[in-house]
């Protein structure tokens, strides 16, 4: 089982003034000495309501291409149905530790559970949050055990935002593969169809007294197809483009889409992954929902055999996505 968050270091952290070492960035990674400051970065935002389903089509393809990044609004999503999932997450990190370690990982559980490592950590740093994953989709793919009882609401709260979100995420497949040439269906056939896994992590970033020194979430590629995210009110996403980091001014109510590793793989590099980060503040805590669409774990991706031909050969290898995620998380080759 993990011990000693990072809920309990801030809280020690805090009267001091100070956070341990291992949390102190290398000059090249701290936010204080690498962000643009003064200069927000207003992503593309695309509104899902347009009835001019080619004009989506073409907006996401470009801002996927482009950007690897984009917000959208008016995605079917009730802001009630938001609030809630933010409500039940928020009060289930505000339990005691000891309620919290009910859930903990464990050298069995894989990703699901509550805790604060979770992958191979360069120089032996580590982020400024503590964690908590649990698959939210499909039903076979769900293990409870890894949900929270506390607060009782969480489990409705979850599971209406997931059956909701499914809808926003078919309507993205489709218009990514109509993006590139491709029949609607494909995208999302090759990901793993209806077998793909709905990964829910909600990240929890305490107030820190360093946030010119330290990370909450170091800089990365995610490693999905797509990732889907609800934020709180308080910044910290950060994106590197035109070779600078920015912060990314949010929307009220929308979702955050990530360009994953796994459509970059498939799109054979057409659509890229976003290169991100996120930092954290002195004040405020800062939280969000990122939902992870995984290809099942012995599920085959690579580039899809449309878009390969002699003037556009395979830029990536062909694999399970249980070895790629063994390689991304500890660091190896793909």
């Amino acid at each position: 089982m993990e011990v000693d968050g990072v809920q309990a270091v801030a809280s020690i952290c805090k009267k001091v003034d100070i956070i341990p070492s291992e949390f102190i960035r290398s000059e090249n990674e701290q936010p204080a000495i690498t962000t643009l400051h003064g200069v927000v970065l207003e992503v593309p935002v695309i509104d899902l309501s347009d009835s001019d389903e080619a004009k989506l089509v073409e907006l996401v393809a470009e801002s996927s291409k482009n950007w690897g990044i984009f917000q959208v609004v008016n995605h079917g999503i009730p802001d009630e149905s938001i609030s809630k999932l933010i409500e039940v997450g928020k009060e289930f990190f505000e339990l005691p530790r000891e309620e919290k370690e009910v859930i903990a990982k464990t050298p069995e559980s894989g990703i699901e559970g509550y805790g604060t490592s979770l992958e191979k950590e360069i120089d032996g740093k580590k982020g400024w949050v503590d964690h908590l994953f649990h698959r939210v989709w499909p039903p076979s793919a769900i293990n409870f055990k890894y949900w929270p009882k506390n607060p009782p609401s969480y489990r409705e709260a979850n599971e209406k935002y997931a059956e909701k979100l499914r809808e926003v995420s078919d309507k993205l497949f489709k218009y990514l593969s109509l993006g590139i040439g491709l029949e609607g269906h494909e995208m999302k056939a090759a990901a793993g169809g209806d077998d793909l896994i709905y990964m829910m992590k909600i990240n929890y970033y305490p107030p820190c007294p360093r946030p010119d020194l330290a990370l909450g979430v170091a800089a990365h590629t995610d490693m999905s197809t797509l990732t889907i995210l609800v934020p709180n009110e308080v910044q910290g996403l950060q994106v590197f483009r035109d070779d600078n980091w920015y912060d990314v001014k949010y929307i009220p109510n929308a979702l955050i889409i990530h360009i994953g590793d796994q459509i970059e793989i498939m799109s054979n590099g057409k659509y890229k992954a976003v290169f991100h980060r996120t930092t954290v503040n002195k004040e405020k805590t800062r939280m969000s929902w990122p939902v992870f669409l995984e290809p099942p774990a012995e599920h085959e991706v690579g580039p899809i055999s449309k878009l390969v031909n002699e003037e556009n050969p395979s830029k990536y290898k062909t694999k399970k996505f249980k070895d790629y995620f063994y390689c991304k998380l500890n660091k190896l080759p793909q």
